[in-house]
């Protein structure tokens, strides 16, 4: 093998094959743009985005790895996301969950309540 030399697979590799998916509308209600990325928590997402965030609870967005999906201020636009595999739990993002997302959502919604998120 020569370093950096990749060996590629015959046939399709299929991403998030089997995984829930839906679509949501989101807007963008800020002044500014938005760029949301492959992996963010969805229902964490910018405050200034609206959308029905107890369906994107769970979910992220369903783009290749690496990329995302911007948002021009008054914008509005249908995203596809895919449900979180493995143990279905998630940290970090807008600090909303940090812990099971089976075990947390009550907690979660009244945090982005709080802290002004909209479409809560």
């Amino acid at each position: 093998m020569i370093p950096g030399e990749y060996y590629i697979s015959e046939g399709t590799i299929q991403a998030n094959e089997d995984m829930p998916t839906r679509t949501v509308e989101v807007e963008n209600t800020g002044d500014r743009p938005i760029q949301m990325g492959s992996h963010v928590h969805f229902f964490e997402a910018n405050k200034m985005l609206r959308f029905n965030r107890q369906e994107s609870y769970g979910f992220r967005l369903d783009i290749p790895s690496g990329t995302s999906i911007r948002f021009e201020p008054g914008d509005s636009k249908t995203v596809p996301l895919v449900r979180y595999g493995g143990n279905m739990a998630v940290y970090g993002f807008g600090g909303l969950v940090n812990g099971s997302l089976e075990q947390r959502y009550e907690d979660a919604k009244k945090l982005a309540t709080q802290r002004g998120y909209r479409g809560i």
